[in-house]
């Protein structure tokens, strides 16, 4: 689909702001250096006021960075409006044309580009094929259902072959049920083009569902760039595994290059660089817990509760709660509130920070 597939470099980019209560300056987006890669879809997560839209803004031109270089492919854009750069913006508010059809919208863009219209209308007719709205060319955009004016937002960012697709939020004002499907659909149609993809959400699931890889930002500076796989089983720091899924911390001492010391009972963990006798959080996610009749570590039942797919339990490791999701609960013993029981870990699950 793509005439050609760019990646996107950014060279210690920083944009600073200043408070309008205070009047002090500050970093919306500090030293920020991303490597991204032709032909990957590359999601910027993190919470309300991490930077992310700041710096999509700034790739797409409508934001200008105080400091550093931007570069499409290898050449640096930093000078360049946004029509100028190689690039296409999909909107949380899909920013259609109330008045035109799904057709005029999609060929809108090639329109100022004065193609002919044989040309616009194969186009046009291609790309409405790719995101399912074939059939559809003359219907007004106020007919349409909320996903129906996604799909001719997409297909109007892609009539134009961008080098880059850049998405700011795109289904946050769709239902929960249907921002799934569509998230699916936006991955599959990606993936179709073969084209560079940077993609904005606080939705973890979300980044996690479409992504090659996340770029997890909070307060203005990059925590990790890894893949989804890497950001949840091997965070870089707490932040990133308390934002990425659900997790425990727990205080512990290393005993040595695989073994930790946790409330008195000495478990299995990957330690990495930690020194002997150092102190760590070891990061456990509820799901790779289970309770037994013996095991390591001993705990009481607080909360349990039959959850379906999963017995859902809190407990208590000393004065440390612990959330435990145990999968297949029909096949277990259930464990009261009160019960005492060993908690046991499953191969690799504890991550020492």
């Amino acid at each position: 689909m793509a005439k050609e597939k760019k990646g996107v470099r950014l060279e210690h980019i920083s944009k600073i702001y200043k408070d309008p209560k205070t009047g002090k300056n500050f970093y919306a987006v500090k030293d920020a250096n991303l490597e991204i890669e032709p032909g990957s879809f590359v999601t910027l997560l993190g919470p309300s006021g991490c930077g992310k839209t700041t710096t999509l803004r700034m790739i797409a031109g409508f934001e200008s960075p105080d400091e550093g270089e931007i570069y499409l492919g290898n050449e640096p854009i930093n000078a360049l409006t946004p029509n100028k750069r190689d690039t296409a913006m999909v909107f949380q508010s899909y920013a259609l044309l109330p008045h035109y059809n799904i057709f005029d919208n999609v060929a809108y863009g090639l329109k100022l580009r004065k193609m002919d219209k044989a040309e616009i209308k194969k186009k046009v007719t291609d790309i409405l094929g790719l995101v399912g709205l074939e059939g559809m060319e003359n219907r007004m955009t106020n007919q349409l259902s909320g996903g129906q004016q996604q799909r001719v937002a997409l297909a109007r960012a892609l009539v134009i072959e961008p080098g880059v697709l850049l998405f700011d939020e795109p289904l946050s004002n769709l239902d929960a049920k249907l921002r799934v499907s569509m998230r699916t659909e936006i991955r599959r149609i990606q993936q179709e083009a073969g084209i560079t993809a940077i993609y904005v959400t606080h939705d973890q699931s979300e980044a996690m569902a479409i992504s090659d890889k996340v770029i997890i930002m909070n307060k203005g500076l990059v925590e990790q760039i890894s893949t989804p796989q890497d950001a949840y089983y091997y965070p870089n720091n707490r932040f990133v595994a308390d934002f990425i899924g659900e997790a425990n911390f727990l205080d512990a001492t290393v005993e040595g290059q695989d073994m930790v010391n946790i409330n008195g009972s000495k478990v299995k963990c990957a330690t990495g660089s930690f020194a002997v006798g150092n102190k760590c959080s070891v990061v456990l996610r509820p799901e790779g817990a289970s309770l037994s009749e013996n095991g390591a570590l001993k705990v009481k039942v607080a909360y349990s509760c039959f959850m379906g797919s999963y017995q859902d339990y809190h407990v208590k490791v000393g004065d440390t709660l612990v959330k435990i999701q145990d999968y297949n609960p029909k096949n277990s013993k259930i464990y009261k509130v009160g019960d005492e029981a060993y908690l046991n870990f499953a191969e690799n699950t504890l991550y020492a920070l």
